[in-house]
């Protein structure tokens, strides 16, 4: 019998146990992978209650939320009843007097809501003045549940702002931010409780800006708002239009009532040119010359002139047609009529009326315009001295 050397045993069992630990490694490989089991160097995965994603709307959100108010308004007015019996003495006799209808004057109580937000964190409140215009009573929630009694400081309608002032300390405010910047395309982020829905934030951008009060259908204002397509309805007036950083850009004011997505904001720098006025209860002095007017182009002056019922002959050119003039005011005073065409303020070329309203807004109280105007077919320069606006007088 034929004996193995040693060593050829020895070797023998180590290549045995080698490929035994192969099949064990690999196994081991196969197990981990199926597994997926990360090396002890791999970072863990995180848990889905880890995982949180936080968007630029959440921030800004986030830094004004708590600042945004619940604006809560009550006032009284006085009705007259109509004549339900249409003055048939029979009807009048059997029940005029069962008490169903009122025989006289009643109050009725209104009531109201709207947005706002603190800009001081003593409790100074930036709104709309329609939002608190008139009130009796005005309640300020804010949101964390806190509930003030508001005081309004100040109204301003001409620029639709107002200032609420509740008693507080330390309170949430709103970084404001600078309305002049703001391009179009910018995002713009609306926060406030429409249609009672407390703290709705919506999204949208900045569709375009300078958009006239005329061409919003609010002529007796003297404003150049932001437009958006950022979600604004009833309730969301005097809340904020942030941008992407989450500082106040605008006060949502106006919708259009026949379309949908189209939105308007007072620019913030407007309103910061004013507040503090307001809150110390000052009234806001705007100049005017007392015209209303429209726009004026050659192509609507010939249309009007080849009338034959139109009542004046208009000069065909471009400028501010003046359809009135607010008796006793500058403009009468001057000697302006109706028919004139305003074509010219100090040397400036006037193209349409609401290029009129803004060089009468920069100007000062008391400060005399040369007005040059097209009266038929002469042209002639009036002075003009300024005047301090009552509300609801004419331009």
């Amino acid at each position: 019998m034929q004996l193995e050397p040693l060593n050829f045993r020895v070797k023998l069992r180590a290549r045995r146990l080698l490929g035994r630990l192969l099949i064990v490694c690999l196994g081991a490989l196969l197990t981990l992978t199926s597994l997926r089991v990360l090396p002890v160097w791999a970072d863990p995965v995180p848990s889905p209650t880890q995982v949180r994603s936080s968007s630029f709307v959440t921030t800004a959100v986030n830094r004004v939320g708590p600042a945004v108010v619940r604006i809560d308004t009550e006032r009284t007015i006085i009705r007259n009843p109509v004549d339900p019996f249409m003055g048939d003495p029979f009807f009048r006799r059997f029940f005029g007097d069962s008490g169903i209808f009122p025989q006289g004057p009643y109050e009725e109580r209104l009531r109201g809501q709207g947005s706002g937000f603190i800009v001081n964190s003593n409790g100074t409140i930036l709104t709309n003045a329609h939002v608190v215009d008139n009130a009796d009573t005005v309640t300020v929630t804010l949101k964390d549940g806190r509930r003030f009694d508001g005081e309004v400081r100040g109204v301003d309608e001409v620029t639709d702002l107002a200032v609420v002032k509740i008693n507080g300390t330390n309170l949430p405010t709103a970084p404001l931010g600078n309305s002049d910047m703001v391009e179009v395309g910018d995002w713009a982020i609306a926060v406030g409780n429409p249609l009672g829905l407390d703290n709705t934030v919506t999204l949208g951008i900045v569709s375009t800006l300078n958009r006239s009060s005329s061409a919003v259908g609010i002529p007796g204002k003297r404003l150049d708002f932001i437009q958006t397509d950022a979600a604004i309805n009833p309730g969301n007036s005097g809340g904020p239009l942030l941008n992407d950083r989450g500082e106040v850009i605008g006060i949502n004011t106006a919708i259009r009532a026949n379309a949908m997505g189209i939105g308007f904001a007072i620019p913030i720098n407007k309103a910061k040119d004013i507040t503090d006025r307001l809150a110390r209860g000052e009234r806001v002095e705007h100049p005017y010359l007392g015209v209303q007017i429209t726009n004026l182009t050659p192509e609507l002056a010939k249309q009007n002139n080849s009338d034959p019922n139109a009542t004046v002959l208009l000069p065909e050119v471009t400028g501010a047609l003046v359809m009135g003039v607010v008796p006793n005011s500058p403009a009468a005073a001057a000697g302006i009529r109706r028919g004139d065409v305003i074509i010219q303020i100090d040397g400036q070329p006037i193209s349409s009326a609401d290029q009129l309203q803004n060089v009468v807004e920069r100007s000062q109280l008391g400060q005399t315009l040369r007005v040059t105007v097209r009266r038929g077919d002469r042209t002639q320069q009036l002075n003009v001295r300024t005047a301090a606006l009552q509300p609801r007088q004419g331009m």
